[in-house]
């Protein structure tokens, strides 16, 4: 039996030799990975995340700098907490890193697969971002959307003044919750720009009832979910996130599909809208020999059109809700606001948004707003495709990307007293929110840039100039201006804004 012998051994060297090269490779390997905390057997770092991951995320660049290596269970993850990193990152590797880390929670109702902003990097994509750069977000159009924009801002503060009597003859406070109104407005106004048509009152049952499917939708998705950061548990969904999102969204995509199929009957019936608007141009799609697929189906175009009223009333009524809460903690700044509206349009007439190029400090203002409150604190993560040399470091295929806005708009090395809300900063200088100045990403920056940057900063600028000139505002309680943070899929406010406004004009 001396050849079993021999073989035995020369098994055993060779599995030794194997695990010796395996240990090498795997330290040699680490060492190349940005630096990062320890992570525990299993869980790796999923107990650094906590309650607000932005936060956290940020006071480990103290100890491992400005790129952070974290294991959190199976998944590899690396955060992005500077400008000069993530000017690397969108000027050098913006391809390899294009790919998206979609949530199992966004996976509810096949979701994922006919979303812009959701959907993995390829053709699909590029159909979706062509359409919209061409068909939606193109300066054009957004100029001649105007009026429709004056309408939902006006029937929103007639709406406050209406409610603000009524509460006051019917011997109450006259005080509003701010968020709903905001809400309610940015839904009218996207659906009226993507549809061409009124599509809701702001005092109707269904613009409540989708407020209220709105938040359960959001605060499902904001639950850490270990499906995320183990792979093995997505078919079990432990903690029912992907079910009780498929709840609320199945809501939602409802009410989009009702448009849709309104729209398809219109055109069989050959009756055409005045104008050609978004949905016609996702239901006109075609495509060529090229590609896999010749147009959109039905339930892509439903997904997309969802998706639109999502960036443009949950981000955009986010980011005014903030800024008016720092309005009423900076009596100062609403004053010298409330001044330029009043030079500018004065109180004869009420505020167009042809005026807005005239105004610096709302401008200054708005950019304050978006540097301290980024409705995507983290932006959307991101997916590495291959591996990628990166700052000196290796990033592995499929590890997630997160670049923290939230931290790098507080980095003392790009920003003065970086805590303080002091839209000044901005005045004079050429710092701007599009995706070229990494000190200010709101937005993000490179292929993911979000489609309606443009179109979200005219709605935040109009609203709040137009909200400044016609009420007076204070509050009763001051725990109603606590800036506590609610992190979902967007930046909330922890305790929503209420508010005494009193008319001016």
């Amino acid at each position: 039996m001396a050849w079993l012998d021999s073989l035995t051994w020369f098994s055993i060297i060779s599995f030794l030799v194997a695990l010796i090269f395996w240990y090498k490779s795997r330290s040699n390997s680490s060492k190349l990975r940005p630096p990062g905390p320890p992570g525990w057997p299993l869980v790796g770092n999923i107990f650094d995340v906590g309650r607000m991951p932005h936060e956290n995320f940020h006071k480990l660049r103290s100890k491992y700098g400005p790129v952070v290596w974290l294991k959190l269970g199976t998944l590899n993850t690396v955060v992005i907490q500077s400008a000069a990193a993530a000017a690397e990152l969108f000027k050098k590797h913006d391809a390899a890193f294009s790919d998206r880390r979609v949530p199992d929670s966004l996976t509810a109702c096949g979701y994922h697969t006919g979303s812009l902003s959701q959907s993995r990097y390829g053709e699909y994509w590029r159909v979706l971002r062509r359409l919209c750069s061409s068909e939606l977000m193109i300066q054009k159009r957004i100029n001649a959307s105007a009026p429709l924009r004056q309408k939902c801002i006006e029937g929103m503060i007639q709406c406050i003044k209406e409610d603000v009597s009524g509460s006051l003859v019917g011997g109450g406070s006259g005080e509003v919750q701010l968020d709903k109104y905001l809400f309610l407005m940015s839904f009218s106004l996207v659906g009226s720009f993507m549809l061409s048509r009124d599509i809701m009152d702001l005092r109707s049952e269904a613009g409540n009832e989708f407020f209220d499917v709105m938040n359960k939708f959001m605060e499902w998705n904001g639950k850490p979910n270990l499906s995320d950061t183990f792979g093995f548990l997505k078919w079990v969904d432990p903690q029912g996130i992907r079910r009780n999102t498929e709840k609320y969204l199945g809501q939602l995509l409802n009410l989009s599909s009702g448009f849709v199929k309104e729209r398809i009957q219109e055109r069989q019936l050959g009756r055409k809208q005045e104008s050609r608007d978004f949905l016609d141009a996702l239901l006109e799609y075609q495509g060529d020999a090229k590609r896999t697929f010749d147009k959109l189906s039905e339930k892509n175009v439903t997904i997309m059109i969802l998706e639109m009223f999502f960036g443009g009333t949950e981000t955009t009524s986010s980011t005014i809700e903030w800024g008016m809460s720092e309005l009423l903690r900076n009596p100062d700044t609403m004053k010298k606001l409330q001044d330029e509206v009043d030079r500018i349009v004065g109180r004869g007439r009420k505020l167009e948004e042809s005026d807005l190029n005239n105004m610096p400090y709302l401008q200054a203002t708005v950019k304050e707003i978006l540097r301290l409150h980024p409705v995507f604190p983290m932006l959307l993560p991101r997916n590495s495709m291959q591996d990628t040399e990166f700052m000196g470091y290796v990033v592995p295929k499929n590890t997630q990307i997160f670049v923290n806005a939230w931290a790098i708009h507080r980095d003392p090395a790009s920003w003065s007293d970086p805590l303080s809300f002091k839209p000044e900063r901005f005045l004079g200088s050429d710092i701007d929110y599009k995706g070229q100045n990494f000190e200010l990403l709101p937005f993000g920056s490179g292929r993911r840039t979000c489609i309606g940057l443009a179109l979200g900063h005219r709605m935040v600028s109009l609203t709040l100039a137009s909200l400044v000139q016609g009420f007076d505002w204070k509050v009763i309680s001051p725990q109603t201006l606590d800036m506590g943070e609610k992190v979902g899929l967007t930046m909330r406010k922890m305790v929503p804004l209420k508010v005494i406004p009193t008319p001016r004009l």
